[in-house]
Formats: C-alpha cells, structure tokens, sequence
C-alpha cells in the first residue's frame, strides 16, 4: 500500500483523518493562498485543495496525496457568489467579533474542496462540498462571551462548528458534517476506498 498524505498542516484536518485510523504523514504544502481576480469562493477552494496536493506529490511520487482547502463567503445564499464577501480566519478578537456580528441573522456558505492524487498513473480524485450555515441573530454581548470562551481566531469565519460555535446557529444544511470542519470524510472515505485503503 502506498504511503498516505495530508497536504496540510491543520490540526483540525489531521484530527479527522485519525478517525479512519490509517497510518499517515502531515507535510506543509507551501501553497500561496492569494485569491485570483474573478474567482468565485468556490472555484478557490477546488484550486487550491489541488495545488496543495499536487506540491507534495511533486515531493513524494511514491505516495498518495490529500489536498484540501476551504473557503467561507458570508451572504452567499442572496448573492451572487462573486459579490459575497469571503470569510478569512480572524487573526484576532476583534476581527472575530466583527465577523460574528456581520453574520448575526443571515447565512453563510463554506466551500470545502478536497483532492486525492496517486502516484504517477494512479488515482486523482477531485470533490467540492458545499454547506450552508444559518445564523440566529447575535446580541453583541452573546458574540462577546463566545469569542472569549473559544477564542476561534484560526478558523474561517470565526467560529467552530464543532464546539461552542454551534450555539451560534439556527440551522446547517450539509451532505457531510465533517466538512465545515475541514475535511468531507464521506466523500474522502469512498476517494481512499478507490485508491486501495481498506475502510472500514
């Protein structure tokens, strides 16, 4: 079997692959993040999840590559999916609490791309999930005690789905509940399944 790799270094992503309970390795892709002029959040996220997989396969031809990348666009379900402001990771605070309170009553989408390159004539698998995440209204009081309890400043949109940031939701609409927090592993299950890995 070929060695296994996560093209990132995100340790949200590499908590999800452990749950299949292969071996693997995380290598940091290199990958410049910087939006072209045009693109849609969509087609971001499916660029670069494989240009980061490609950048290590470059690397390692003797193994098999997971690239990933998201991209979060607040308004998306009410505009055109080039106008929606794209949703960064904070940094900081006040950043976050900025986000929060754009977000407070509306929707956002998040993008999540994944890649799956094989050695040279081997598998290359590409896949775009799309989740829609509908806020409640946020007093600015809530927004602040979540932002000091979670502190989600490395995430994109400035929250985290998987732990207090649920609270902050009316609703999400997803296929794959694990890919607005980085990595669809239903869809990436069935990608490992074709490039030989036993799962389950």
């Amino acid at each position: 079997m070929y060695p296994l790799i996560l093209a990132s270094t995100s340790p949200y992503r590499r908590a999800l692959l452990e749950r299949f309970g292969l071996p693997f390795e995380t290598v940091r892709p290199g990958v410049g993040e910087e939006p072209v002029a045009g693109e849609t959040s969509a087609d971001r996220a499916m660029r670069l999840a494989v240009a980061k997989a490609q950048a290590v396969a470059a690397r390692r031809p003797d193994a098999v590559v997971i690239g990933s990348d998201q991209v979060a666009a607040a308004g998306a379900a009410h505009a055109a999916a080039q106008a929606a402001k794209v949703l960064d990771k904070p940094g900081d605070a006040a950043t976050c609490r900025a986000q929060l309170a754009m977000l407070s009553g509306t929707d956002a989408r998040f993008y999540t791309a994944c890649a799956v390159i094989g050695p040279p004539g081997g598998v290359r698998l590409v896949h775009l999930d799309t989740t829609t995440v509908f806020f409640r209204s946020l007093s600015p009081a809530e927004i602040d005690r979540y932002v000091e309890r979670e502190k989600p400043f490395d995430c994109a949109g400035g929250f985290k789905a998987e732990g207090l940031g649920i609270t902050l939701f009316e609703s999400i609409e997803s296929k794959d509940p694990t890919a607005i927090i980085g990595l669809p592993l239903i869809w990436l299950a069935c990608a490992l399944r074709r490039a030989g890995y036993a799962l389950p």
